[in-house]
């Protein structure tokens, strides 16, 4: 089966092993923007008959969504067999629901364009919250990969006697599967959110695990708020200082684990 790996700007290590790993040719696409803002898109690479695999993790989804559209469309009028988007990172998953009148549920309108983009998705813990799957949401096939067993694994041969910490409700999958691949115990907080960059967290009284380190796990950093908040509350009941993890491998503003 022939493939053709495409990575967006910034995404091309990673491409590179990825198609390094399933033995596929690997292209490259050209961007710049013109003085009035509007994008250029350049293949290099031939898409014709080849199923091709779009790499990018939306990061910055807005600017990044528009330009793999773009080539979305190019590689299909080249004569590409099969379009699949490659994204780590799956934006806009966090607004499920309508909170306030007037609101926008975004979760949706985001996979309705990927869906008529794109004819496959594979992504890495999408934030499925109120969403029991991807596909209550997107229509084309998608694959969810996890990263929890590789972290618990880590977190067992470098951390010594962890308590595996969720800083809110929605992190309680992560952190129970983690502890239990690894038979440690583990703990969830409770946050109370003010606004995108204002959190509380209410923290459980964890004196019994106080000669464990917390290990705080979570799926999106976004800004770093919640994790921050989190390991001072744990610090403020006497805990070890806590390591930092998170399931997602490329979350927004953030560089990786630790």
């Amino acid at each position: 089966m022939q493939r053709l790996t495409l990575a967006l700007p910034g995404n091309e290590h990673f491409a590179g092993r990825l198609a390094q790993a399933y033995g596929s040719d690997v292209g490259r696409i050209e961007t710049r923007r013109f003085p009035d803002g509007e994008s250029y898109v350049r293949l290099h690479g031939e898409p014709a008959g080849q199923i091709v695999d779009l790499i990018c993790t939306l990061t910055h989804p807005d600017p990044q969504f528009l330009l793999l559209a773009f080539a979305a469309d190019a590689v299909r009028e080249l004569g590409a067999r099969e379009v699949n988007l490659v994204a780590p990172y799956l934006a806009y998953m966090r607004h499920d629901k309508r909170f306030h009148d007037g609101e926008s549920v975004t979760s949706r309108t985001f996979a309705r364009l990927v869906s008529s983009t794109f004819d496959k998705l594979l992504t890495v813990d999408p934030h499925l919250h109120r969403y029991p799957t991807l596909s209550a949401v997107y229509t084309i096939p998608t694959i969810t990969l996890h990263a929890a067993p590789l972290l618990a694994d880590w977190i067992a041969n470098h951390v010594e006697e962890p308590l595996i910490v969720g800083p809110d409700e929605e992190s309680q999958q992560w952190a129970g599967a983690i502890a239990s691949r690894i038979g440690v115990p583990h703990a969830v907080l409770r946050k109370t959110r003010h606004g995108d960059r204002s959190v509380d967290i209410d923290v459980p009284d964890l004196s019994i695990w106080r000669g464990r380190t917390p290990v705080l796990v979570d799926d999106i950093a976004s800004s770093g708020r919640t994790l921050a908040v989190a390991a001072r509350k744990l610090a403020e009941q006497g805990m070890r200082k806590p390591e930092c993890e998170w399931c997602m491998p490329c979350s927004p503003r953030m560089p990786g684990p630790n």
